[in-house]
């Protein structure tokens, strides 16, 4: 594999990451994080060996989930960065990987509101000081909001190493 392919390849999972380390700390995603993945996945899409069709569904996909998105977000269910990361992972994944997203996104994010529940009732009983670190008091906040791009970026770092634009560009490389 070259090291353009190498580079384009890396760019969904660190972005991922970034996505994820940035709404837990924040409670936001920054634009920049979307529009990063719009840019990179086409030309990662070329170099995997998607042919036009296939780019076609991939950006049907990332569509149909922005629009999915937006509404949830009308109707305050998640952030509108989720709403946008979301849709960048699935403009990334595409029809075939969806499932395998979904499912490790619910899976992931049913998982840590859980441990976010159990840590907002039991940090009170367990320290009466609140906690020094900004983000983690907020964190912690027992009616505060739930960073779900944490989900969306766990989710997505589970699906992408199977995922057939991942294997394109093993084989293309």
């Amino acid at each position: 594999m070259d090291l353009l392919s190498l580079a384009f390849l890396a760019v969904f999972p660190i972005l991922m990451v970034v996505t994820g380390l940035s709404d837990l700390t924040t409670m936001r995603i920054p634009n920049w994080i979307s529009l990063a993945l719009l840019a990179a996945f086409f030309p990662a899409a070329l170099l995997a060996g998607l042919n036009p069709v296939e780019i076609a569904v991939h950006l049907g996909v990332g569509v149909a989930a922005l629009v999915v998105g937006m509404g949830l977000f009308a109707l305050n269910w998640i952030g509108g960065g989720d709403a946008k990361a979301l849709a960048a992972a699935c403009l990334w994944l595409g029809f075939g990987d969806l499932a395998p997203l979904l499912l490790g996104i619910g899976v992931a994010g049913g998982g840590f509101c859980l441990l976010l529940l159990i840590a907002r009732q039991s940090y009170p009983l367990l320290s009466p000081a609140p906690p020094r670190v900004t983000w983690v008091a907020r964190l912690l906040e027992p009616q505060g909001d739930i960073p779900y791009g944490v989900a969306i970026a766990i989710g997505a770092l589970l699906a992408f190493p199977e995922a057939d634009l991942m294997s394109r560009f093993l084989t293309a490389g």
